[in-house]
């Protein structure tokens, strides 16, 4: 007998119904005011400027000392009323503006009811200025202020946001600059273009529908005229082998993104695609695009229809430029572009992965130009090369589970933490899955075995769309490794899930499960990703870098969020020189508030 499910978590059969509201929000949607006494909009001391850029940035606090102040504010993006969680009053919170080499103070207070925390993503420093409550500090008690305080060694694109409960989803983040004399860029503009996601929907609520249909905002399911037009190109006998082999794993061919415009609005710099959040530039000036996913749930893909964009520096690091059409974004990450619009107006379109809505701005000579806005991409079906990697074969827990044969995985003591042998062996990323024990039960409902290791693949919607798109291949860190010597180890994580229970973990095992990963303070070593699911995690470790590795061993990209597409194998380098406590985590909200989250430990 099954479970009576509240009438709240049962999804209207009307799911056609116009999802207007919540794709277009309100023109002047966002914070209205503030709640428990805190003046909307109270200043932030930044010891520098104030500078609004546009219609809708967020003012940029610059210096060396900063007061932060999270506290509950009535919003309304949608012409539903409700509350944010905002820094000065404001979402997103004030861009701040560092230089390198300065020493900077940030008291952040807690005008919540519950503890609250920042992280500064991407910025490498001691671990107790990490801001992770549980690994790098207790967090900051309700009424209570912490003071973050580090030297600031870098310089590039990045952003802040809370690692506390769902605060990041309902509006604690903002983005965060470092000048310095290594940046190598001169633009005539320069903007942070910081896209998020808004629901209406109380976070854990959302948590609850997918836990009981991890489907429940999936409204691209297969149809009847998807079926009819696969018979017409492939005959009647392929449509029903697919329908078939889709219905036999208990997968969805078009389960791109947990959360959808069913439930989300699409922001940028916290404007709704209604509001048009517009930049202004003169005809001929180089206008710097600093683009920030700081979003809870979503892939953005972005183009500026017209306009070529120059790609300097991913993830606040400066690559060999190259020139595309479109680049993916996934949360977490930060991608800097270079522009010279000649004509009046260009739609900045962020379309996410899923195509069910899309956030939206303008650069503009003039305020209120509304140039035309692309219509969304037509939902592209996951393909079985992101089922199975190389299609040499894939074990699915859902077929056989009971029976499956787990003697040719007994190398287990190779698996997870396990290291291998030094000498020849470590000079190119393994490519054979090994697979932990631990992978063989309730928490994975999938396996591969022979995922894919390519880098030049632009992923599910973006293949041979007629654009150019920035792939990982593209990347190219300015100046190569950090450190010249190879690995001296190899350690393996699979990202695993099971969608029906909705649980996400690292080899099988969930966070509140599972013991440290140990690196060695000072060792070069290889991680591999593993990707057994059929969803793009966003992969960020804390405190150090990740050097992406070419399929050969070369050295590729310095990142600090790797995404990993569905049956793919990626390996980076890391020199363990962070000691301390680190988290190592999916960007996605849900994924790691599911346990696809681990602890690093630097000793």
């Amino acid at each position: 007998m099954r479970a009576k499910v509240p009438a709240d978590l049962i999804r209207p059969a009307s799911a056609g119904l116009s999802r207007r509201r919540f794709v277009q929000g309100l023109v002047a949607g966002g914070v209205i005011g503030a709640l428990g006494g805190l003046a909307q909009g109270a200043s932030a001391h930044g010891g520098g400027s104030h500078a609004h850029a546009g219609s809708g940035t967020a003012p940029v606090l610059s210096g060396t000392e900063f007061d932060l102040v999270i506290a509950e504010s009535a919003v309304n993006f949608t012409g539903k009323p409700g509350i944010g969680t905002t820094i000065n009053g404001m979402l997103p919170g004030p861009t701040l503006r560092w230089r390198k080499g300065d020493t900077v103070t940030i008291r952040v207070t807690n005008r919540l009811n519950e503890p609250t925390s920042i992280h500064w993503h991407g910025i490498i420093l001691p671990y107790q200025m990490d801001g992770v409550p549980g690994i790098s500090f207790p967090g900051i008690p309700p009424g209570e202020t912490f003071t973050y305080r580090f030297k600031v060694e870098q310089t590039g694109s990045y952003w802040y946001h809370s690692h506390s409960g769902m605060q990041e989803m309902t509006g604690v983040y903002g983005s965060l600059l470092i000048d310095g004399e290594d940046d190598p860029v001169r633009a005539d503009r320069d903007y942070a273009v910081l896209l998020s996601d808004w629901t209406d929907e109380d976070s854990m609520r959302v948590m609850s529908k997918l836990r009981i249909q991890s489907d429940y905002y999936n409204y691209n399911q297969p149809t009847v005229v998807d079926f009819f037009r696969d018979v017409s190109s492939n005959g009647l006998g392929a449509a029903l082998e697919k329908r078939k082999m889709w219905n036999q794993m208990r997968m969805n061919p078009t389960d791109l993104a947990d959360l959808s415009g069913a439930t989300l609005t699409y922001l940028m710099n916290g404007v709704t695609p209604a509001g048009n959040w517009t930049g202004l530039f003169r005809p001929g000036e180089r206008v710097r695009l600093r683009f920030v996913n700081g979003a809870g749930n979503t892939f953005y893909d972005v183009r500026i229809p017209g306009l070529k964009l120059k790609v300097i520096q991913v993830d606040g690091q400066n690559i060999e430029p190259v020139t595309v059409d479109e680049f993916r974004i996934g949360p977490g990450e930060t991608c800097d572009v270079l522009v010279q619009p000649a004509d009046d107006a260009y739609t900045i379109f962020a379309q996410s992965m899923d195509r069910t809505g899309f956030a939206r701005g303008t650069l503009a000579v003039r305020e209120g130009l509304q140039p035309p806005v692309p219509a969304l991409d037509k939902v592209e079906w996951l393909t079985m090369a992101d089922m199975m990697g190389d299609m040499h074969g894939m074990h699915h827990g859902a077929m056989n589970h009971g029976a499956m044969d787990h003697s040719q995985h007994d190398m287990s003591a190779m698996a997870g933490m396990a290291g291998m042998a030094h000498g020849d062996l470590l000079k190119v990323p393994s490519k054979q899955a090994r697979h932990a024990r631990t992978e063989y039960g309730p928490s994975t409902d999938m396996r591969v075995d022979m995922a894919r290791t390519n880098l030049d693949d632009p992923g599910i919607g973006l293949r041979n769309n007629g654009r150019r798109v920035l792939t990982l291949a593209d990347m190219h860190t300015v100046g190569g490794p950090m450190d010249p010597r190879g690995p001296g180890r190899e350690v393996e994580l699979h990202l695993t899930g099971n969608m029906e229970r909705y649980t996400w973990s690292f080899d099988g095992v969930e966070y509140g499960k599972s013991t440290p990963v140990f690196f060695k303070h000072g060792e070069r070593l290889r991680v591999i990703l593993h990707n057994d699911t059929m969803m793009t995690h966003p992969m960020h470790m804390h405190g150090m870098w990740s050097e992406l590795e070419a399929p050969d061993g070369s050295f590729q990209a310095r990142r600090h969020t790797i995404p990993v597409q569905p049956a793919q194998r990626i390996s980076f380098l890391v020199t363990a020189d962070a000691l301390g406590r680190w988290a190592w985590h999916c960007h996605l909200m849900m994924h790691m508030d599911m346990g696809m989250f681990r602890e690093v430990v630097v000793a």
